[in-house]
């Protein structure tokens, strides 16, 4: 085995030991003090209460992925032409910019209610805090990816007298695709905690309805189970986004 080789194994072997270690500590430390479960359950307690309600740990893990996704969608698609509209027009930037920026100024726990008023207690809300949480990282950075075109290309393509619509697709929005992921991966993990937000306002399904009920009947290892559930979602869609942009943009190291 080279050095090399022995350096890859090592480098690769200290996250998981580390993680170990944690629990270990953790386990320990709950175990040594005697602190109360229902304070702060020990991860071996908190692997019995996932195992023991795991279906319906796995149903609520698809209904709030599902609010997710869905929300995450619905936000792609409202703010990429809107950002192509703010890019392009100073007036529209003028009037839209303000009311963006007057949402996102908004704690979307206090709009809660008023959605969940407004939609009724069923999936809407929570998809609809979804695209609110979503919407402003997207917009934002796609506008900023639109306007990060090189001028010299700019007045390249210009001067040979291309068109708008071959300046956009050959050179705005390749220029705008690594602006439009970042946008998209803070967006994910946003949308994740406007799912859960909504489903603490006004839910019957969904993890965050099963933290509410488990915690307020003092089933702290089952709420921290779907907490952990939670965070594995977050990383895995984050994952899913950055497979895709390593996938489409290809010229950027």
């Amino acid at each position: 085995m080279t050095a090399r080789t022995l350096s890859t194994l090592v480098d690769r072997a200290t996250t998981p030991i580390i993680y170990i270690l944690v629990l270990a500590a953790w386990e320990l430390g709950v175990r040594v003090f005697q602190v109360p479960t229902w304070i702060l359950p020990a991860p071996t307690e908190i692997w019995s209460a996932a195992v023991l309600w795991a279906p319906e740990l796995f149903f609520n893990s698809l209904v709030t992925l599902r609010e997710t996704v869905f929300g995450f969608a619905l936000a792609l698609a409202l703010s990429l032409p809107l950002a192509v509209t703010i890019a392009f027009s100073a007036r529209a930037r003028r009037v839209i910019y303000p009311i963006v920026l007057a949402l996102q100024s908004v704690p979307k726990v206090a709009i809660a209610p008023l959605v969940t008023l407004w939609f009724g207690i069923n999936e809407w809300p929570k998809i609809v805090i979804v695209v609110l949480v979503c919407f402003f990282p997207i917009l934002v950075n796609m506008v900023t990816g639109l306007e990060s075109a090189p001028r010299g290309m700019l007045d390249l393509m210009r001067s040979m007298r291309a068109s708008e619509m071959t300046i956009f697709r050959r050179l705005r929005m390749p220029s705008a695709l690594p602006h439009l992921f970042t946008g998209c991966k803070v967006a994910i993990t946003f949308a994740v905690i406007g799912a859960v937000i909504g489903e603490f306002v006004a839910a019957q399904e969904g993890l965050g309805y099963l933290i509410l009920m488990s915690t307020s009947q003092s089933q702290t290892p089952l709420a921290f189970a779907a907490i952990i559930l939670l965070t594995l979602i977050s990383i895995v869609l984050f994952g899913a986004i950055e497979l895709v942009e390593r996938r489409v943009v290809r010229w950027t190291p």
